[in-house]
């Protein structure tokens, strides 16, 4: 193949002590017009290459019907109201509507209506307590720039907004719903010229008046990347406070009595947990108790109470533990609901094995009430209850074959579960048999891994897809992917592997995964490559690794340090220069995770595994679709331009490197339609270099 001309530069910085060459550098600017040649180029021959898969079309049919399948959101509730979301079949985007307690049902707010262009999105919602106002976030482009806005329930008029630079923001109502506590940045002429996406600030608002009048709450001398929280309690007096930096797994709370603090100005906040490395979730519930959910000493997380008017039994040896840490579970999600017999009881939910399981338990700490013993082997999205109270809990349910649907839970009976509502599907949904194994990574580790196939299909090798992330806290679990249901039907195998890094097996899981021992997640992801050949389930010939963000960093990783493992990788939003990725995007939030090379021995760190780094000229590398977004704010595109020269450059084999790049969309939601043509071009891609499906 002949791939457009990318002139090599002779750069070699010298990093603390380290020579890092870096001859791509110019394709970092996308003004350059050598990158806007370059990139032309490259639109070109990957058009020409993608258009030419003879199964593209195939795959695009039926992902159209896949990927339509509705998805339903679990309700919040607020004075008998439930709000929600739905996407049906056919559907760009999910609408957010309320049901009134007469069960009758509205759209509040349908980002098509907003834009028929498909390009805004509706990123965040949050009903006020009595449910008469909502506060809701849009962005357009894929720039995930939030605006807010405030709407009347009842007439859909707007009543406030846009509000700009409330990216990330969440939102606390105090009652009465005239004011809430919200995030917003700093004014881009009150900060450093390259830092307009940090210097978050926590505001008090009152609805209909100018932003720019808003009370400072907190966060003045904060580290310019800190992200905040705010919960209030629903009587309007308390309120937490969260922050942290970047994506750090710790966080400092406060919380504040607001009865305390002087009518219409700042809170104050008194230290529930700061500089402790741990993380600490709380509010005060109806009970009037403070309620922590908190990895603090036990990594695989545990909830407790505390009194909030009593400083004194906020310290951890003080808290009473109302679900201890289990030995063989994560606690991920509680609800609070009122037991047959009136007692407070807590809907918990663990996740053993990147597996989902509900228990309840009784609110005085006395334990473990039962199991609620019907629900299905899957993922519990979240659980809900009226914040006013009652014996009845939403929970969100999704696996590998069922789009994300509401099961309703009641305490008079509760091993058992009963549909609320249903996600319906444009079309049949292929059977499949999901088979759980584990591979040995290099340090001895287990690896589990999901292994998706369809029901009924022959015992023999196969095209398979390995799917991976291992980072950042995120756990893999059962999900419904029109992806990989489309693979899997036309005859090939889909396998997830829950890798160092993510959540599976809580924060030591993570940590095991991050920073200096971030090699952990590439080690887990070969193994179970290797597991999956050594078990028969495809060959190297026939294996495909597929991951985005994050995740493609590991597959970026991995085709450059094994480039024998794989016949073909999809690496979609990539970080892959990791020596300079602090310096774009969102890059800086994320040093936590990975280290930076500011400091010498991080830097060691980082190139021991950036891929844009350990290219090697003369290497047979896999097949290599990289897939950008133009208005991704979140990772530059400048990485999979980079690493794309190098692999075009370098290679040896006659197996494609591909840029598909798209504009108008960004690193998170976007329209279906825009979902399924880049699901089809990726499995056409990879059925291409890995052999027939079916």
């Amino acid at each position: 193949m002949r791939y457009p001309e990318a002139p090599r530069l002779d750069l070699v910085e010298h990093l603390h002590g380290h020579p890092v060459a870096d001859p791509y550098r110019w394709l970092e600017d996308p003004a350059d017009p050598r990158t806007v040649s370059w990139t032309a180029a490259q639109d070109e021959l990957t058009a020409e290459a993608l258009a030419a898969l003879p199964l593209r079309d195939r795959f695009a049919a039926r992902l159209a019907e896949l990927v339509h399948a509705g998805a339903v959101g679990v309700p919040v509730w607020r004075a008998g109201r439930a709000f929600s979301t739905r996407r049906d079949p056919g559907q760009e985007h999910a609408v957010l509507r309320v049901r009134e307690p007469d069960g009758s049902e509205r759209v509040l707010v349908d980002p098509m209506a907003v834009d028929p262009s498909g390009t805004t999105t509706l990123d965040a919602w949050s009903p006020s307590w009595e449910g008469d106002r909502l506060a809701y976030q849009l962005s357009t482009g894929g720039d995930e720039e939030s605006r807010l806005y405030v709407l009347d329930v009842a007439t859909g008029k707007q009543l406030d907004g846009p509000v700009d630079r409330c990216r990330y923001s969440p939102v606390a109502w105090l009652p009465g719903g005239e004011e809430l506590f919200y995030v917003r940045r700093l004014a881009p002429d009150q900060v450093p010229a390259g830092e307009e996406q940090f210097h978050r600030r926590v505001w008090r608002h009152r609805v209909g008046a100018d932003a720019d009048g808003d009370v400072l709450v907190h966060g003045e001398g904060s580290d310019p990347a800190t992200y905040f929280g705010v919960r209030t309690s629903r009587d309007g007096r308390w309120l937490v406070v969260s922050a942290s930096v970047g994506t750090a797994p710790r966080d400092d709370v406060w919380l504040a009595d607001l009865a305390m603090s002087p009518e219409g100005g700042p809170a104050n906040l008194r230290e529930l947990q700061v500089g402790v490395d741990a993380q600490t979730a709380a509010w005060v519930a109806r009970d009037g108790r403070l309620w922590l959910l908190s990895d603090r000493g036990t990594p695989r997380w545990r909830l407790a109470v505390a009194d909030p008017a009593d400083p004194a039994t906020w310290a951890p040896a003080a808290w009473r533990d109302v679900v201890p840490e289990q030995e063989d579970g994560v606690l991920t999600d509680v609800a609070l609901v009122d037991g047959p017999d009136g007692g407070l009881q807590v809907l918990a939910v663990h996740s053993v094995d990147a597996t989902d399981r509900l228990s309840v338990w009784a609110a005085d700490g006395t334990g473990r009430v039962s199991d609620v013993t019907a629900l299905p082997p899957g993922s519990v999205s979240a659980v809900s209850a009226p914040p006013e109270g009652g014996g009845t809990a939403w929970v969100g349910f999704t696996d590998h074959s069922t789009p994300p649907s509401v099961l309703r839970w009641d305490a008079a009976d509760p091993a058992r579960l009963e549909s609320w509502e249903q996600a319906p599907v444009a079309g049949e949904v292929p059977e499949v048999r999901v088979v759980e194994t584990h591979a040995t990574s290099a340090d001895g580790t287990p690896v589990h891994l999901f292994v998706i196939s369809q029901a009924g299909a022959p015992d023999r090798p196969r095209p398979t897809v390995l799917y991976g992330y291992g980072g950042f806290d995120v756990a893999l679990t059962p999900s419904y992917s029109a992806q990989a249901l489309a693979w899997v039907e036309a005859g090939g195998v889909w396998a997830v592997a829950n890798l160092r890094g993510g959540s599976e097996h809580g924060e030591e899981w993570h940590r095991a995964g991050m920073r200096e021992r971030k090699q952990n997640v590439f080690d887990d992801f070969a193994a179970a490559g290797e597991h999956l050949v050594a078990e028969g389930w495809t060959t190297h010939g026939q294996l495909a690794v597929m991951g985005g963000s994050n995740g493609g960093l590991l597959v970026g990783a991995t085709l450059t340090q094994r480039p024998d493992l794989v016949a073909a990788v999809v690496c979609s939003a990539p970080l892959l220069d990791m020596v300079r990725y602090e310096r774009f995007g969102l890059g800086r939030t994320w040093n936590d995770e990975y280290g930076t090379a500011e400091d010498p021995t991080e830097l060691g760190w980082l190139l021991g595994y950036s891929p844009y780094h350990r290219v090697a000229e003369g290497t047979a590398y896999p097949a290599v679709l990289f897939t950008t977004f133009e208005s991704d704010t979140r990772v530059d595109p400048l990485h999979a331009r980079k690493l794309a020269a190098a692999l075009q450059h370098a290679t040896s084999s006659d197996s494609p490197v591909l840029l598909r790049r798209e504009t108008s969309v960004g690193h998170g939601a976007r329209a279906v339609s825009r979902t399924v043509g880049l699901a089809a071009d990726q499995l056409a891609f990879l059925a291409a270099h890995t052999g027939p499906t079916g």
